[in-house]
């Protein structure tokens, strides 16, 4: 899986208003910011930066007839001279009922190029009107690497090819996949990887806890890094029933987004209650999530963690764990990643970035996740996402690989950090 493409990461920040709340808390430790990745790509020889996000699997841009907020925009804005426009609307919704923000615009295509890597006729929404943070973080969109039929820009395009939808095989299905799905997906299908897989790793500020650097590596593992060094999982497929899309047994389930199963969650090395809120026949599972700046989880537990960790602000100078066991392995959380600084010039008094989610419903047609794990827990781990093979996903499937990056002396680096800026009246670093 060796000799892919690798491609550094910015880090950009979004500057939050000062809340006593830690169900609001920001990503990275002191920062007051949210905090996005985001990579360069081409669109009909415009560069742009996008926010990667694995929640998601629509890519979209600002245009320069965006809107309000963005129409002021201090960003690239995709001009639309070389966009082919399919006649189709596009509402993308991100989040959840607490959170829930939107682009709207129009679908069509144009080049788009990756690190050097072109496809023609690639599928993007050209936005006009947009509630999205990504207005602030001075990038032009998003580039969502998820599966396509979590996208979209794939289902209004196939549902406007295929009228009844119900009535196609899983061959042209596929196949579809390979015209109008996402860009990295697509090249997947295509053939236009040495592996089908993509590899984040994220960053940090001053203070490298967990020791990541930004990177994006393409069609392969970065150097240095094996295969049976990762613990992998396989990514929850749901039935296309579900998703009313075949009954060919063939292709009767596929993965809709980057969610895997988790075997607990511990936190200080106690091992958390299951949710009552859900049902017990929905097994736990968690969505993988870069365009999710905190940790997100079901109401009642995170209310048990808060309780644990006695209320919503607590010392900073105490290391606390949070873990989730995945593969039979504990994958902690950095704990300098865990909580953020509650107020500037006050270095001792922090919350969790964690944040309560929706519960999932068993027959409610929705996903099946409880927990989202954004980004605290994306900078304690180098994390492969391997889609397999498109059209023969019982052979070889899906699936995510992690390795741990947090070191032997996480709590003891927190301790020096929260000693430090006390005593010299500083910030925690992020």
């Amino acid at each position: 899986m060796q000799g892919g493409l690798h491609l550094p990461l910015s880090r950009r920040l979004i500057p939050k208003r000062t809340t006593s709340s830690a169900d609001t808390g920001a990503a990275g430790l002191g920062d007051f910011f949210d905090v996005t990745y985001s990579v360069l790509i081409d669109i009909g020889g415009t560069s742009l930066p996008v926010v990667l996000d694995t929640g998601s699997s629509d890519l979209w841009v600002l245009s320069n007839i965006c809107q309000g907020t963005c129409s002021s925009a201090n960003t690239v804005l995709y001009p639309s001279n070389t966009f082919h426009d399919t006649g189709l609307d596009a509402t993308i919704v991100y989040g959840d009922s607490n959170t829930g923000t939107y682009a709207r615009g129009v679908i069509g295509y144009d080049s788009v190029s990756l690190a050097g890597l072109t496809l023609q006729d690639q599928y993007f929404a050209a936005i006009n009107d947009t509630n999205t943070s990504v207005v602030q973080t001075r990038c032009s969109g998003i580039f969502g690497l998820g599966f396509p039929l979590n996208s979209v820009i794939w289902t209004d395009t196939f549902l406007n090819q295929h009228q009844k939808r119900q009535t196609m095989t899983s061959p042209e299905i596929a196949s579809s996949f390979g015209v109008s799905g996402p860009f990295i997906h697509r090249l997947v299908s295509l053939g236009g990887l040495a592996s089908p897989m993509f590899v984040i790793a994220l960053q940090r500020d001053t203070i490298e806890i967990g020791g990541n650097e930004g990177m994006l590596s393409i069609g392969g593992l970065p150097s240095g890094v094996q295969n049976e060094s990762l613990t992998w999982v396989a990514v929850r497929k749901y039935t296309l029933q579900q998703d009313g899309l075949s009954q060919d047994a063939a292709f009767e389930a596929y993965p809709i987004a980057w969610e895997i199963p988790v075997d607990d969650v511990f936190l200080d090395g106690v091992k958390l209650p299951r949710s009552q809120l859900s049902s017990s026949n929905i097994s736990l599972s968690a969505l993988i999530d870069t365009g999710n700046s905190l940790i997100r989880g079901p109401p009642d537990v995170i209310s048990y963690i808060q309780n644990m960790l006695g209320g919503p602000h607590f010392s900073c100078s105490f290391p606390h764990t949070l873990a989730f066991q995945i593969g039979g392995r504990m994958f902690p959380v950095d704990p300098g990643d865990f909580i953020n600084q509650v107020r500037s010039g006050n270095a001792q008094v922090c919350g969790a970035n964690l944040a309560q989610t929706d519960v999932p419903v068993l027959g409610g047609g929705g996903y099946l996740y409880s927990w989202s794990l954004g980004d605290p827990f994306l900078k304690s781990v180098l994390a492969a996402f391997y889609y397999g093979a498109i059209t023969e996903l019982s052979q070889d499937p899906p699936r995510i690989g992690f390795l741990s990056t947090v070191p032997s002396d996480a709590g003891q680096r927190l301790e020096d950090a929260v000693s430090t800026a006390s005593a010299e009246h500083y910030d925690l670093p992020g």
